[in-house]
């Protein structure tokens, strides 16, 4: 009888067991493009001042990530961000293909813009991607970004090519059942949300597509819902609709300095629709948000808005956090990423005074170094004053000696078109990236695996130990 008891306990324990209901993995992976530490710093300090923090300063887990691809030591934003989603290091203009695959097409022409054409057979492999990863485990996945959605970083996460500027080739990887469609993704992404129409759009209807497909007729025949402008968007309801894309302007999102929040939703909002659309799956998730437009800030060196940029995309880093608790309020099932793919030359300069946070009348971390005991406007070798933010490279390098022009002011510093002074003069937009560290903050389950120094390439193998993938 004792013997009997104990086998039915046993066989009762082990049917609970198989009963028992798999708990969802899910990852939410934040990339802030372009968002060095002293982006960081600056848009801290803009935003609420010297003593403050944003959220990203309060995650728990924090480490600083080496960037260099595989072939130059400075990285662009394709191969850095394909080393987090396949632990592979890649050639600079590569998008999550093997380390041998040159950025060239067969004849060794680096391609254009909008080019359709697809990787030569005998140039490199694709490599498999987080999203797909979490596609082939049954999650939902979705990817939301402020540039277009066929950039180089939203790209890394479901597209293999060999140069990040063939974006149509990009777009067509998206369309399931389509020609070049990226079969790893199975019945497709759930959820696409940015700019970017113009690759899903036939020439004949001023899109880019030289092909003539419609692209968006595709994905409405493969049951996708759609939204081009901020009333569609809020008509999306996310709780019914299985798969959306969102594509709300023809190539890059507005900067959110100069959004019109009427036609162009913020990325909080789309943040948000995506995970209340993803997490109906009760496998889990995977959701890529990109901050891209940090970066294209910067390269103009034009800092009040990537600080601007920042400061939004910190806002979504709060609103998914947010979003998330309500559903799994102490995160025992969601791992939360925070990082960037690379640096660039934005200093502060001098031994400037605080400023406090920029408001209205007070521009802040944007405005001029002033002395901390006169509150004069500190000079440089010249007698000339000069801003707290400056770069090592930009368009805004003086010809001459800076004492022949007009003495910078604060209300000429803090326009929101102001770019701020370069020690190296180059072409206008064409502000480097730069080589340093970056920040990684993480939170939730098995955040507890990112702490020191470490390769791009091995966050993507502590995310998928930490979600079980």
């Amino acid at each position: 009888m004792k013997r009997l008891l104990i086998t039915g306990l046993m066989a009762s324990a082990f049917s609970a067991a198989v009963a028992a209901p798999v708990a969802p993995k899910n990852v939410i992976f934040f990339l802030g493009d372009g968002m060095g530490l002293t982006t960081m710093t600056a848009a801290r300090i803009y935003a609420v001042g010297e003593e403050g923090d944003l959220t990203m300063d309060t995650l728990p887990e924090t480490a600083f990530i080496k960037t260099y691809s595989n072939d130059a030591q400075v990285t662009d934003s394709a191969p850095s961000m394909s080393a987090y989603m396949t632990g592979v290091k890649m050639n600079n203009e590569v998008i999550s293909m093997s380390p041998d695959t040159k950025a060239s097409d067969a004849a060794g022409n680096a391609y254009l813009s909008g080019a359709d054409s697809r990787c030569p057979s005998d140039n490199g492999k694709p490599v498999r991607t987080l999203l797909e990863i979490a596609k082939a485990a049954g999650l939902a996945t979705g990817v939301v970004t402020t540039t277009r959605v066929t950039h180089a970083t939203p790209a890394a996460s479901y597209a293999h090519i060999c140069h990040r500027d063939a974006e149509n080739d990009i777009a067509a990887q998206f369309v399931p059942g389509g020609k070049g469609y990226n079969v790893a993704l199975q019945d497709g992404v759930d959820i696409l949300m940015g700019g970017g129409r113009q690759f899903f759009t036939p020439a004949s209807a001023k899109g880019k597509r030289t092909d003539d497909r419609d692209l968006l007729a595709e994905l409405k025949a493969k049951g996708y819902s759609f939204a081009t402008n901020r009333a569609e968007f809020d008509g999306l309801d996310a709780a019914k609709t299985a798969k959306f894309v969102g594509l709300f302007t023809a190539s890059h999102m507005s900067y959110d300095l100069d959004r019109d929040p009427a036609k162009e939703p913020s990325l909080a909002e789309m943040t948000v629709k995506a995970l209340q659309g993803l997490k109906k799956n009760s496998k889990g998730l995977f959701l890529m948000v990109e901050g891209g437009r940090i970066d294209h800030a910067l390269h103009e060196t034009t800092a009040k808005k990537a600080l601007q940029d920042t400061v939004a995309f910190d806002d979504a880093i709060k609103a998914a956090i947010t979003e998330v608790k309500k559903t799994d309020p102490e995160l025992k099932n969601t791992l939360i990423v925070v990082t960037a793919d690379h640096d660039h030359t934005l200093v502060l300069n001098g031994y400037a005074k605080r400023t406090g946070k920029s408001t209205a009348t007070n521009p802040g971390v944007l405005g001029l170094v002033k002395d901390v005991v006169g509150n004069k406007a500190s000079l440089d070798a010249e007698g000339m004053p000069y801003t707290i933010i400056g770069f090592g490279n930009g368009e805004n390098r003086t010809q001459g000696e800076r004492k022949s022009f007009a003495a910078l002011d604060d209300s000429t510093v803090f326009a929101n078109t102001y770019h701020q002074e370069a020690a190296i003069r180059r072409n206008a937009g064409d502000e480097t990236h730069g080589g340093t560290n970056v920040f990684l903050g993480a939170m939730g389950k098995g955040s507890e695996r990112f702490f020191g120094v470490m390769d791009n390439t091995h966050v993507f193998k502590l995310i998928r130990e930490a979600a079980g993938l």
